[in-house]
């Protein structure tokens, strides 16, 4: 097992792993930027040493500065949380190149996973159900115009590098089709560099359902059930749940075996998401992320595992802990993320907090990186925390929920707190009676954006 290991992130999931380390009896590294010298990831860590400026290009993306932090502690192994490099198929070819250790997939696998033409021709080859159309690439307006009309309106046009929303545009009939494929040609060369685009059934209703999975690189993997993220603005997650509301126990035992047996197969390592589209039963495959997720934290409370410690065990070529027979889901868990971002726009909030006080009690989970008299730096993310927490059944977790976000406070900054206040008193959010439109609507009506 390692000695010592290099968190390549910040903030709250610096922190995470940071923690799982040193329950290991593992050494931690923290990397930072000259704007994080006081952040709290760099106060916990057992090292820390700055990596550049404050724009991520030149810190938390640059390559050479986080190899050369590598060696200079002896890290033997690099953890990427999520986000930044983390599902960059270049920084792990060239950290193995180094002779140090990804705590994560391998390269093949992300690259593989990155693309998402070729993650649908691989998912489908594996027995995953896929949305409906285009085989491929979309060269042109007439083959999409022809790609449209064999799936039928509405369709959405994705850029093939997309993600987080960036080269996603939606046709709802022929008129609108043209806009829509050379706009997100053009998002994806400017976000991505990369025009190419393909062609999707845009489903009406559906949720957003996935399914977390993970691997031992050896032809062994489990599932570890699902997550329900369909609470959505502008395809950003904002609440999400675990068990998903909408889905059956078979539904689970049948879409969770189909996804672990796809990875078992190409030998996949470490955790994993699968996610899907879920409609009148029936699902379809859309991505899959190749690190942790953001919301990991409630499949890590309905199934009591420490989902962390098992990336560094299994990288550090130890055997999964648990096998398939081993996870049984116990509760009803929930997550909200916390942005520092001013209502109704949602424009991001940096600056100094004047007061900060976390919830706690029985099933209640804070991930922040935030302390009192902190100043959030405006170069990243405005995810300042995550409130999780876990209940026998669902509504008891929403009544935790309630009374967590009643006891946190973070002054001096705006954040979504309000949002969480007022989606816990709609039906609609206490039935799990929602879709992935169903936010981008409420928020329409409630807050005029």
């Amino acid at each position: 097992m390692f000695e010592k290991i290099l968190i390549a992130n910040r903030g709250e999931i610096a922190l995470r792993v940071i923690r799982a380390a040193r329950e290991m009896g593992i050494k931690s590294v923290a990397v930072h930027s000259t704007a994080d010298s006081d952040a709290m990831h760099v106060r916990m860590a057992d090292e820390a040493i700055c990596i550049g400026p404050p724009p991520g290009v030149d810190s938390y993306l640059s390559i050479s500065s986080i190899i050369s932090a590598c060696e200079v502690t002896g890290a033997q192994a690099i953890h990427p949380g999520y986000g930044f490099l983390s599902e960059n198929a270049n920084f792990v070819q060239i950290v193995q190149d180094h002779d140090i250790t990804f705590i994560g997939p391998t390269a093949e696998h992300i690259r593989i996973m990155g693309d998402k033409i070729t993650a649908k021709e691989t998912m489908k080859a594996l027995g995953v159900p896929c949305v409906p159309g285009s085989e491929g690439g979309v060269p042109d307006y007439e083959t999409a115009q022809k790609v449209a009309e064999e799936v039928g309106y509405p369709v959405i046009i994705k850029a093939t590098a997309g993600g987080g929303g960036r080269g996603m545009k939606l046709a709802k009939s022929a008129d609108e089709l043209e806009t829509a494929f050379r706009t997100a040609r053009s998002e994806g060369k400017s976000v991505f560099g990369n025009d190419e685009v393909y062609i999707e059934k845009y489903l009406g209703a559906p949720r957003h359902i996935e399914v977390q999975v993970f691997g031992d690189g050896k032809g062994k993997a489990v599932h570890l059930g699902e997550r329900d993220c369909s609470l959505q603005r502008r395809h950003q997650k904002v609440f999400e749940e675990a068990p998903g509301p909408s889905i059956t126990p078979e539904l689970r035992d049948k879409i969770g075996k189909t996804c672990a047996d796809a990875v078992a197969r190409i030998n996949y390592i470490g955790a994993g998401t699968i996610e899907f589209l879920y409609e009148n039963g029936e699902f379809f495959f859309i991505e899959m992320n190749t690190r942790l997720q953001v919301e990991h934290p409630v499949t890590e409370a309905i199934f009591g595992v420490d989902l962390v410690r098992e990336q560094i065990r299994v990288a550090g070529g130890l055997s999964m802990s648990f096998g398939q027979d081993d996870l049984d889901l116990h509760g009803h868990a929930i997550e909200v993320r916390i942005n520092a971002e001013k209502l109704p726009n949602f424009s991001p909030c940096p600056g100094k907090i004047t007061a900060f006080h976390a919830p706690g009690g029985l099933g209640v989970r804070m991930d922040s990186a935030l302390y009192n008299g902190y100043s959030i730096p405006p170069y990243y993310d405005s995810l300042i925390g995550k409130l999780i927490v876990h209940g026998r059944d669902r509504p008891e977790a929403l009544a935790r929920l309630k009374r967590a976000l009643g006891e946190l406070i973070v002054d001096g900054i705006d954040t979504t707190l309000p949002l969480f206040h007022a989606l816990l008193d709609e039906p609609d959010i206490q039935t799990g009676d929602y879709d992935i439109h169903w936010l981008e609507h409420w928020l329409e009506t409630n807050l005029g954006g």
